[in-house]
């Protein structure tokens, strides 16, 4: 896969080309770009899609610290690298983090925002506390195990699935996670600037969510001057474009008509 080289990173990306408008999707968490298979795959024909590996995931490393105004700072500057003057940002948790910040830095960047389990807010300390005692598990070299279950359920929740991540995030463990786990846990809150987003935005949620709930996303509804609206997809977990594509991508489609 080609790779850019901006702002002193190597960042891993897929673009599917043509002349359609570009769709830049930025993963979560522990993901890479090919958590966005499904939505490539049904867009691509209509849209430009840009998938890319954030720092410290995938095949893109990570080798100091950073935090997500530096990941949206990449994701302006891959578009830079490829040529496209404006783009929508479909972000899924911490890649929306990263698309919320790239929408405040450059706004005339960013034509929408699709946020896929979201928020502009921070944890609270019980929220953190587990999530610092995860990290802890992932740079032992203790297997998995359990810990691992865990973290599959919360962010995929089902288990042919859950199991297939389970055994990539095996190999992909190393100080690398600890660079990119600081910027999850020590990230500012930007709730107080989401009235400077003027541009639409979508949320989509899983109706299970425990990760993030939905009452914690809808705040950017209600705060943003161009509300699009919340699509609740039943039974999903955090990633519901991974599991419930069949609900989040016409979601999808409809939203990126209508710009």
């Amino acid at each position: 896969m080609p790779v850019a080289n901006v702002n002193g990173q190597s960042i891993n990306y897929a673009d599917s080309g043509g002349d359609g408008p570009a769709v830049l999707f930025s993963h979560g968490f522990l993901m890479d770009h090919t958590m966005f298979d499904h939505q490539v795959d049904a867009l691509a024909g209509d849209y430009r899609c840009v998938t890319w590996d954030e720092r410290g995931f995938g095949a893109t490393p990570a080798t100091e610290p950073f935090d997500y105004w530096d990941s949206a700072d990449d994701a302006l500057a891959l578009l830079d690298h490829l040529g496209i003057d404006s783009a929508v940002f479909v972000g899924m948790s911490q890649g929306g983090f990263l698309s919320l910040r790239a929408a405040l830095a450059s706004p005339d960047r960013v034509r929408a925002l699709a946020l896929i389990d979201s928020q502009a807010g921070v944890d609270d300390a019980e929220t953190l506390e587990g999530y610092r005692g995860m990290i802890a598990h992932w740079l032992s070299d203790e297997p998995l195990g359990d810990v691992g279950q865990f973290v599959a359920g919360l962010i995929i929740g089902e288990p042919d699935l859950s199991d297939r991540w389970i055994e990539i995030w095996e190999t992909r463990r190393g100080p690398h996670l600890e660079f990119a786990a600081g910027a999850l846990l020590d990230r500012d809150d930007v709730t107080d600037r989401l009235g400077e987003i003027a541009c639409p935005v979508l949320s989509i949620h899983g109706g299970d969510d425990q990760a993030i709930t939905v009452e914690q996303a809808d705040v950017v509804q209600r705060s943003v001057p161009d509300p699009r609206g919340m699509v609740i997809v039943p039974g999903a977990a955090h990633a519901p474009n991974m599991t419930h594509p069949d609900t989040v991508n016409p979601a999808l489609v409809e939203f990126l008509e209508a710009l």
